[in-house]
């Protein structure tokens, strides 16, 4: 009899195993389910806590160097934008006037601000405020900052808009001299204060030129093109025109935010050595283009890229570059009457104050102001 009671209960429980297992499989994967929803949702909690304490420590951060006071020195053809600087902030940086003036046979007579009657700038952030237009003012400049960094100041910033020798990265021809290295050179061989020398360039022409810099001596990389997209929103322009390809690689992610045409234009060889700008890519026709390039010289590629895309069909062509180099006055062929005045505007900035300060207030040149610019890069460590 018991033989018989345990055969039939085995045979029940062989006839609702597979009811069974089927129970014990559902109960298992939502339990499973259950399971993975917590760990993703304490994934995304512990994610979304990673942020915001990310995020308060950039502001803590942020607020911290916007209180930062600094010194500021800066070359004679600077300090126009100094005492700006000074005024819009005068809780955070002060102007300290330099005598900038020669002896009877040429040599320097500096006298730096900020040292007598009290040295104000040892224990400082100081922020010098360079120009290299010339061979001249540029060495004089250098000897005020290694006597700036040999006079035991917390950091030392410098503001260097315009790089001027960088075109002049490599040679071709032994025995011409590649004065971006050489000036790379200088800046490596600096004294050391205790932490790098900060370098602020804007818009370099070639971004392989902050590698050159070694030692005491770190480049700090800045762009304008923000200025130029703070006027492009507020006009009708429609596309980006790029004289050439490097312009087109180096600028066009700028403005990948915006939705704009891209046009790229090109030097294509005729007949002879001469050679011609023509449209690469992109479509012109009934387009409001602006083009854009980092620098112009005597402005003959601007020019001819200029004209071309209004034989293309544009409906009006401006131009902006960061640096306005316009050597011997070669800006007054873009003016008002000038045999180049073919752009309906033309945008600078202010990174060269000894040509820009003398552009004409003729509605087609427009000189926007790197001033605030500089100081959020100066804060926020932005680099491109």
């Amino acid at each position: 009899h018991q033989m018989k009671t345990r055969n039939r209960l085995q045979m029940r429980l062989l006839a609702l195993s597979p009811t069974l297992l089927l129970i014990l499989l559902v109960t298992l994967f939502c339990r499973i389910r259950v399971m993975v929803a917590s760990t993703v949702c304490e994934h995304n909690g512990d994610s979304s806590n990673d942020q915001m304490s990310q995020c308060k420590m950039w502001n803590r951060r942020i607020s911290k160097r916007q209180s930062m006071q600094y010194r500021i020195i800066s070359a004679e053809a600077c300090e126009t934008m100094a005492k700006r600087i000074e005024e819009a902030h005068p809780d955070r940086f002060t102007f300290h006037p330099t005598k900038w003036s020669k002896f009877p046979d040429g040599t320097d007579n500096i006298e730096i601000g900020g040292f007598h009657p009290h040295n104000l700038l040892s224990g400082e952030h100081v922020l010098f405020l360079a120009s290299f237009h010339n061979n001249d003012v540029t060495m004089s400049q250098f000897q005020v900052i290694i006597v700036l960094l040999q006079s035991f100041v917390e950091s030392l910033t410098i503001v260097l808009p315009y790089y001027p020798v960088g075109t002049m990265e490599r040679v071709t021809k032994e025995g011409t001299v590649a004065t971006a290295a050489t000036y790379a050179h200088m800046f490596g061989s600096l004294p050391s204060c205790g932490r790098p020398t900060r370098l602020m360039v804007y818009d370099i022409h070639t971004l392989q030129n902050r590698f050159y810099l070694h030692g005491n001596a770190v480049a700090s990389l800045q762009t304008a093109i923000p200025l130029l997209k703070g006027k492009i929103k507020l006009s009708e322009i429609d596309a980006i025109a790029f004289p050439d390809d490097g312009a087109a690689k180096r600028f066009s992610v700028l403005f990948s935010d915006m939705d704009l045409e891209i046009i790229i234009c090109g030097k294509t060889r005729g007949e002879g050595d001469t050679r011609h700008i023509v449209i690469t890519d992109g479509n012109a026709e009934g387009k409001r283009i602006v083009i854009v390039d980092d620098l112009v010289q005597t402005g003959g590629t601007l020019y001819e890229c200029g004209k071309v895309l209004k034989e293309a069909g544009a409906l009006s062509v401006n131009a902006f570059v960061t640096h306005a180099v316009f050597p011997k006055e070669s800006w007054k062929r873009f003016a008002l009457g000038g045999d180049r005045a073919c752009f309906d505007k033309f945008w600078v900035t202010n990174s060269i104050p000894t040509v820009t300060d003398y552009l004409p207030n003729d509605g087609i040149f427009e000189v926007l102001d790197l001033m605030e610019t500089i100081i959020n890069d100066l804060d926020h460590f932005s680099s491109i």
